[in-house]
């Protein structure tokens, strides 16, 4: 099939972007890596879109120290978060997770604003920015606004980004010295989406856990998180398996990825130098 789209425009800024959603109304997409929302079109999944192509606005791309965190422009790549020198000293999960993600063509197109908005349940970007507390910035006709990760994902393909809105980077704190941060999934073959994955931040204030491709959003593991405060693996392991509700489908049952994410924690404990399995 071929895409059917209702037309097209290019974004010279964010407010250009903006009077552009405003005219589309509810036929508007923003069209950033286009690596998810071509691929819909072409199945016809979408249709009749009017696209806004924002991939010519500069001051939506690159990496900025600034100060306790890293600002992280919307359409920086998934390659060039791979390969960015402050990403990997400050938030090496996202230098880890690229490594993860599709194939080398979808990593030099795909953009990490693209993958927070389009929020894909089993996608790494979301469950890093939940387990890393990043915050998503957003702008819309009513001025800009932030929004924590752990509240941005609502649900499969769905945000707490309004329609009128575009997400234009995410904050993310900068790790402490001894912070670790450590991604683990399992996939058929490399390249495709894991059946079940987690993210392991462990600070000097406590454990963040978030799994990924085990429900409808990243899960951020909450019991789990405080049975490994007190030292308690197994607890925690009891634990995150209590707070998952995964699907079963084709690819795996609900009680496979429940366990696997069990085993995932354990990995990721022992890589962090606590006590794994």
């Amino acid at each position: 099939m071929k895409a059917s789209a209702g037309g097209y425009a290019r974004a010279n800024d964010v407010p250009h972007a903006l009077q552009l959603l405003a005219l589309a109304g509810a036929a508007g997409r923003i069209l950033a890596g286009g690596q998810s929302l071509v691929a819909a079109m072409n199945m016809r999944l979408s249709d009749g879109d009017m696209l806004v192509d924002i991939t010519r606005i500069g001051a939506l791309r690159g990496v900025t120290d600034t100060g306790d965190s890293l600002h992280i422009g919307a359409l920086t790549r998934h390659a060039e978060v791979g390969t960015d020198p402050l990403i990997r000293t400050h938030a090496p999960l996202l230098t880890e997770a690229v490594h993860h993600i599709a194939h080398a063509a979808i990593r030099n197109r795909g953009t990490i604003g693209g993958a927070l908005a389009h929020a894909d349940p089993a996608a790494e970007f979301p469950a890093c920015a939940v387990a890393l507390g990043a915050v998503i910035h957003a702008e819309g006709p009513e001025g800009a606004r932030q929004i924590l990760a752990e509240d941005f994902f609502e649900g499969v393909f769905t945000t707490a980004l309004a329609e009128n809105e575009i997400l234009t980077a995410i904050s993310v704190p900068k790790a402490d010295a001894a912070e670790t941060q450590i991604m683990e999934e399992v996939a058929r073959r490399g390249g495709d989406y894991a059946l079940t994955g987690l993210c392991l931040v462990r600070r000097a204030a406590g454990h963040r856990v978030a799994v990924f491709s085990a429900g409808p959003a990243p899960v951020l593991a909450r019991a789990a998180m405080a049975a490994l405060d007190a030292g308690d693996i197994d607890g925690a392991v009891a634990a995150l398996q209590a707070e998952l509700d995964p699907p079963s489908d084709t690819q795996a049952s609900a009680g496979y990825r429940r366990h696997i994410a069990g085993v995932l924690l354990r990995r990721a404990v022992e890589r962090s130098g606590g006590q794994g399995a």
